[in-house]
């Protein structure tokens, strides 16, 4: 069963939008969670992946995230930044563009 994209996208948002106010107070350096996630993602997902497939990954759960190098588990915010790190990862699928999905002929 297909984890539901919309669901993911209110999740990402919500993270991304948190990265961004901790970011603009300097209480954090986002890319500490980010990069080695994404870097992750991409080594799960390949170079290419859509929309879906991303939703899919997450709905399976972050747990393998606690696991990365260079982050903290007890971390305060986390998993908003783990969220954060697969809205920044979204723009990279084929069928996304703007904040929009787009319809792929394959």
């Amino acid at each position: 069963m297909s984890y539901p994209l919309e669901n993911a996208l209110f999740n990402w948002e919500a993270g991304i939008e948190r990265l961004r106010e901790l970011e603009r107070g300097g209480t954090l350096r986002g890319d500490q969670v980010t990069v080695p996630v994404r870097l992750e993602l991409r080594r799960r997902l390949g170079a290419t992946f859509t929309a879906a497939e991303l939703a899919d990954l997450y709905g399976a759960g972050t747990d393998w995230a606690l696991q990365l190098p260079g982050v903290d588990p007890a971390s305060p915010d986390l998993q908003e930044m783990i969220d954060a790190a697969f809205w920044l990862h979204l723009k990279s699928a084929g069928d996304f563009a703007g904040g929009r999905r787009i319809e792929l002929d394959f």
